[in-house]
């Protein structure tokens, strides 16, 4: 009896090459690709939009204003507060930051620098300068709801959405907000007179 082997077949040989095991490259530095402002690169620049960071807004409440006997007296950052500049105190804000302060009766907005702490009377959300105070049209009020909104470094006005809302119909509010904005004590009613027999 024979026996008869089976064939070996031979594997097909690809006309690709083996792999051969990954060399090492040499450590080369590492490139950093510069940063160039909106509108420069590659691409059409009308097909890219600038990344804008929405405004933030840092608290609402109300605000007052110095009283003109403070008129070159020390702040707490040691400069002499001026009645003329746009400044204010903060309670807890770093000095130099700037804020765009928003009136919640008017719409009308003003920028003002940090450079005092305060006010230390309770409800009391930031102390303005008097020229600040007449910027936000609150000279005969005293304290008037505001809106503190943070600015970045570079911003040399306040963000064109507060002050598109505050063009328009009303005071550009939505209703909640005009209504915490306007709200007043109820009057005081006087007692009645007794009537003598």
């Amino acid at each position: 009896m024979t026996t008869t082997a089976a064939p070996v077949v031979a594997a097909p040989q690809s006309s690709a090459a083996v792999p051969a095991p990954p060399q090492e490259r040499p450590a080369t530095a590492l490139r950093i690709k510069p940063q160039r402002p909106p509108g420069e690169g590659a691409g059409a620049p009308a097909l890219r939009a600038p990344e804008v960071e929405p405004p933030l807004l840092l608290a609402s409440g109300q605000a007052s204003f110095y009283a003109d006997s403070l008129h070159g007296r020390r702040t707490a950052n040691g400069e002499r507060y001026d009645r003329e500049e746009l400044t204010a105190a903060h309670r807890s804000l770093p000095f130099g930051a700037r804020l765009c302060v928003r009136s919640l009766v008017n719409g009308r907005t003003v920028i003002v620098r940090v450079n005092d702490r305060g006010p230390f009377t309770p409800g009391r959300i930031i102390d303005l300068s008097r020229a600040a105070a007449e910027e936000l049209g609150m000279m005969g009020l005293g304290i008037k709801p505001v809106e503190l909104w943070q600015l970045a470094a570079e911003d040399e006005a306040c963000p064109e959405s507060l002050e598109q809302a505050a063009q328009g119909s009303g005071l550009g509010l939505d209703e909640g907000v005009a209504a915490r904005a306007l709200q007043r004590p109820a009057p005081r009613k006087a007692p009645a007179a007794r009537k003598r027999r």
